[in-house]
């Protein structure tokens, strides 16, 4: 499945964008995946939020929730409309750490939404 995957942007080195939401958190792009190994077309976009780390963190999934709805609007659709995609689900992680895709690290802490795009507007899906 994992060589299925189509990687839009890949961050080698580091972050490639850094992105100013609500709660201030520092949220940096780690890369953006484009998904229809399962029938359903999909683009994960994957931010490092070292702030949720469930050990020295200071935010919790309450406070990070708005900073993902944020990241759906000024991120996933100027993206999805500048490169012309279509996707039926968007997946929008937070993850304190760098992790590989479809790779297990139970010491990460990660948040993860579901939306759908109609026009200009995010709606969340139940994942």
């Amino acid at each position: 499945m994992r060589a299925a995957l189509t990687s839009a942007l890949i961050a080698a080195c580091g972050p490639l964008w850094a992105f100013d939401v609500p709660s201030g958190q520092a949220v940096d792009l780690q890369e953006v995946l484009i998904d229809d190994t399962s029938g359903t077309s999909m683009v994960r976009f994957r931010f490092l939020a070292p702030a949720i780390a469930r050990e020295g963190g200071t935010m919790t999934y309450a406070d990070s929730a708005p900073d993902i709805e944020e990241l759906c609007a000024r991120v996933v659709i100027p993206y999805i409309a500048e490169y012309a995609l279509t996707p039926q689900i968007v997946v929008i992680s937070l993850a304190d750490r760098a992790v590989e895709f479809g790779q297990p690290d139970p010491d990460a802490t990660q948040f993860f939404d579901a939306f759908r795009i109609e026009g200009d507007t995010c709606i969340w899906e139940a994942f």
